[in-house]
């Protein structure tokens, strides 16, 4: 029912990504699902590249690789709207810890204790990282072990009403601008 709610969202959204750069509107970009399953997440496009290999870099806070219609939709959550299609597909849920790229994923599966744990459910569009502030950039081995505690303890204290209350602040945030990078 999102999907077919989020379709008119998704013309305009492709229209400005078309009116602006050359290329795809959307981005898939392979991560690591439940059980360390590769899938395709989907994305809108907002760089004008399209990293999916061993090197990926993190998008920073002024990154010249954002265009100018990707920045709008990064800062406003919306170029993770395909990703309700992986959801659709089995593959993702609404809520759980965010998948990150494959190679990120072997970076920090070797440095932190527990990051492999985070697969034991299917990632999500938002997850209780997100909402208490963990997104975006991850500078630090620190900053993304403070994002994979909130993931395990997500992952220890799930509940139908947990994932009501994350979607619930999700859409705060999103409305409020609060939580985007």
């Amino acid at each position: 029912a999102l999907l077919i709610a989020a379709l008119p969202l998704f013309v305009l959204i492709a229209l400005a990504i078309k009116l602006e750069t050359r290329g795809p509107v959307f981005f898939a970009q392979r991560r690591k699902g439940l059980n360390q399953r590769i899938i395709a997440v989907l994305k809108f496009r907002t760089m004008k590249v399209m990293e999916d290999g061993n090197d990926v870099r993190q998008a920073t806070k002024d990154d010249p690789r954002v265009t100018r219609v990707g920045w709008y939709l990064r800062r406003s959550s919306l170029d993770e709207l395909p990703q309700l299609v992986n959801v659709l597909r089995g593959e993702m849920s609404l809520v759980g810890p965010r998948p990150h790229a494959i190679a990120h994923d072997d970076h920090f599966g070797d440095v932190l204790a527990g990051y492999v744990n985070r697969h034991q459910v299917k990632p999500g569009i938002t997850g209780l990282a997100q909402v208490r502030g963990f997104r975006g950039e991850t500078r630090t081995t620190g900053s993304m072990q403070c994002r994979i505690e909130n993931d395990l303890e997500y992952i220890q204290a799930w509940s139908p009403w947990l994932d009501l209350k994350i979607l619930a602040r999700t859409v705060m945030a999103v409305v409020e601008g609060s939580n985007a990078h």
